[in-house]
């Protein structure tokens, strides 16, 4: 794995789209190849710098999750081996050094329009909207809830997936009239349950899984699979357990130091929160990098790989 951080990839095969962390590449018909550079966003800003180990901390935490709870629900994950993608794609040994340890080998689907959002704790936007109307969604919660509280059971919030800007909570009974009661209460037993089961793993190793999301893709087949990250840094909120506390925010294992910098210069009235970003100094990017590696330890046990 290079030690260079990749800000993007350019490789010899039709890119199919571009986010703000992932190159996707068309491999053949039923292939796809995902790269997760090293880009890093903050209150919906790119910044300049990349963050180093990054997009191979959320492949390889992906790659795990993927084979650990591949009995709940099929997904599209082939391999994040960089030996067996360039063993299958041999156009790509002379680019070892943009993919190794940060691309992924899956199955093509055509994506489900909806995230599928699961919230075993009131934070962040639900805890907002609950502040001011005591609802999700619209949807009404119990009274007297406090900031960073548990749910049980956990609650199921899909959102809509949004081109451009924000994604929109949206409640289940919307769900269920824009994809069949089939299709929703498959994906919403599906999410449950892949939640309760990384919350459960994670717990175990000093993380708090706060909340995720997941995506799924349909096969030709018409058959539901999980897509996309799974249960990583950028789609859940990890939270370390030994400095858990109710009734307020809760640091977290992966941009905090970034976060924490932003909201300085914010309050300083030194950037307004919009493009172009600032300047990271380099303790920041090393302490993010740090907090990214230190949450594929924790999941994983093992220390992040060079070549998986």
């Amino acid at each position: 794995m290079s030690t260079t951080p990749l800000v993007e990839s350019t490789l010899p095969l039709p890119l199919v789209r571009k986010g703000k962390v992932r190159e996707v590449y068309s491999v053949d018909d039923d292939t796809l190849l995902l790269v997760t550079s090293d880009r890093i966003s903050a209150f919906d800003v790119v910044m300049n710098e990349a963050i180093p180990k990054k997009g191979a901390v959320l492949t390889q935490i992906s790659g795990y999750w993927f084979r650990e709870l591949a009995d709940i629900v099929p997904n599209h994950f082939l391999t994040c081996n960089t030996d067996e993608i360039v063993e299958r794609v041999p156009a790509l040994a002379e680019y070892r050094d943009q993919i190794a340890g940060r691309a992924t080998l899956a199955v093509r689907t055509e994506p489900v329009p909806f995230e599928c959002v699961v919230r075993g704790y009131i934070t962040g936007s639900a805890w907002q909207e609950y502040k001011q109307s005591g609802t999700l969604a619209g949807e009404p919660l119990a009274e007297g809830l406090l900031e960073s509280q548990e749910m049980r059971p956990a609650i199921f919030s899909p959102a809509t997936k949004a081109e451009e800007g924000h994604d929109e909570n949206i409640t289940f009974d919307r769900m269920l009239s824009e994809a069949g009661e089939a299709v929703a209460t498959r994906l919403r037993d599906v999410s449950m349950a892949l939640y309760e089961a990384g919350r459960e793993r994670a717990q175990k190793n000093g993380i708090i899984i706060a909340d995720t999301k997941f995506e799924f893709g349909r096969l030709t087949t018409g058959d539901l699979v999980l897509i996309d990250e799974l249960l990583t840094p950028d789609s859940s909120r990890f939270w370390p357990a030994d400095k858990y506390e109710v009734g307020r925010g809760q640091p977290s294992f992966d941009k905090q130091p970034l976060r924490d910098y932003l909201a300085g210069l914010r309050r300083n009235g030194e950037w307004n929160g919009e493009a172009p970003p600032p300047t990271l100094p380099a303790e920041v990017v090393r302490a993010t990098s740090i907090r990214y590696q230190d949450a594929y330890l924790r999941i994983t046990g093992e220390q992040l790989s060079d070549s998986p």
